[in-house]
């Protein structure tokens, strides 16, 4: 019997896990921020569609947040940064 010992296995399985780390990057709503305010940054910074950018506006405003990028986390940084320095609340989870 030829077979691959388990533990390489469990060893491949963990690198994968570690290169497809997917994270979100949420907006959360304010009473200070307008939605043209919110959907330009979507646009400029997210680089969304104008419809996609009013949709998440909309679920920003009546849900209280809404996930607007998913991607590593080295590329949803900058985008984080750049929402905030717009003055609106935004994370990473």
């Amino acid at each position: 019997m030829n077979s691959k010992p388990q533990i390489e296995y469990d060893e491949d399985v963990l690198l994968l896990e570690e290169t497809t780390d997917v994270r979100d990057l949420v907006v959360y709503n304010d009473d200070i921020n307008t939605f043209d305010h919110v959907i330009r940054t979507l646009i400029d910074v997210c680089g969304h569609e104008p419809e996609q950018a009013e949709q998440c506006t909309l679920l920003i405003h009546y849900k209280g947040q809404c996930t607007v990028k998913h991607g590593a986390y080295d590329e949803l940084a900058a985008m984080c940064t750049a929402i905030h320095d717009r003055g609106i609340s935004a994370d990473i989870v």
